[in-house]
């Protein structure tokens, strides 16, 4: 049987003027999603810097797809602000500075917070087990160093924070401001040492949801935020010193 082509790391386009995150991928199991975390990485990592222009044509012949699938991504793409439409030039990659990367993540920190106050408060039994189950799934993913698998499991988490809350319109708000975030908030996790004080910070997290310790709770979710932020800063510090 005729294998699928392959989409090599040595493909170079003109608009996004980067080598491809995905190694010999087969085109026919790229879509969307897989569009949209490659550009994502690109840019939470630099290798995307602002300004660079994410074109339809270009960005469709190096991952070896049709239009659908990279239009499909750079809605996504946009509507996460990591990039945005300019007349005349088309989608170009943002500028995520300090000031908008720290504004970012202090009205998560405090959304976060709200929903983790409410659900100290609304959660019953069976949700805190539920919670706690995946918090321990992710204890063993964490020491077995499985960023990928932890991340997933990482959005779940929350979820059932913001879904705790017992209300849908804060819950709602919540997943849409981590959207923005999702990125920022994944690369982070998979630094190793950030990854097992992200699962410590859940561990406390889920203590204090049974405990129903309201403030504790929100001061357990500010700080997890401010975590995931710092890690965020000494990364980018860390390329932009290389």
């Amino acid at each position: 049987m005729r294998k699928p082509p392959l989409v090599s790391r040595r493909v170079w386009t003109e608009d996004v003027g980067i080598m491809s995150a995905l190694d010999q991928t087969p085109v026919k199991s790229l879509h969307s999603k897989m569009i949209l975390d490659a550009l994502e990485a690109e840019i939470v990592s630099g290798h995307l810097p602002p300004g660079a222009r994410l074109g339809e044509a270009s960005l469709a012949q190096r991952f070896g797809v049709s239009r659908t699938p990279v239009r499909e991504a750079l809605q996504n793409i946009v509507s996460r602000s990591l990039a945005e439409r300019v007349p005349f030039k088309g989608v170009v990659v943002s500028d995520f500075n300090q000031d908008r990367l720290r504004s970012l993540f202090d009205a998560m920190a405090e959304m976060e917070a709200l929903c983790g106050g409410f659900a100290a408060l609304h959660m019953d039994g069976a949700a805190l087990d539920a919670l706690e189950a995946v918090h321990l799934r992710m204890s063993e993913l964490a020491s077995s160093g499985s960023s990928r698998p932890y991340e997933e499991a990482n959005t779940d988490f929350h979820s059932m924070i913001y879904r705790g809350s017992g209300n849908e319109h804060l819950a709602q708000l919540a997943f849409d401001l981590r959207l923005k975030l999702a990125p920022f908030r994944k690369s982070q996790l998979y630094q190793p040492v950030r990854m097992h004080a992200s699962n410590q910070e859940h561990d406390l997290i889920v203590q204090l949801l049974r405990r129903r310790n309201k403030p504790g709770v929100e001061q357990a979710l500010r700080d997890h935020l401010q975590g995931a932020h710092q890690a965020v800063i000494s990364a980018r510090q860390d390329r932009d010193e290389t």
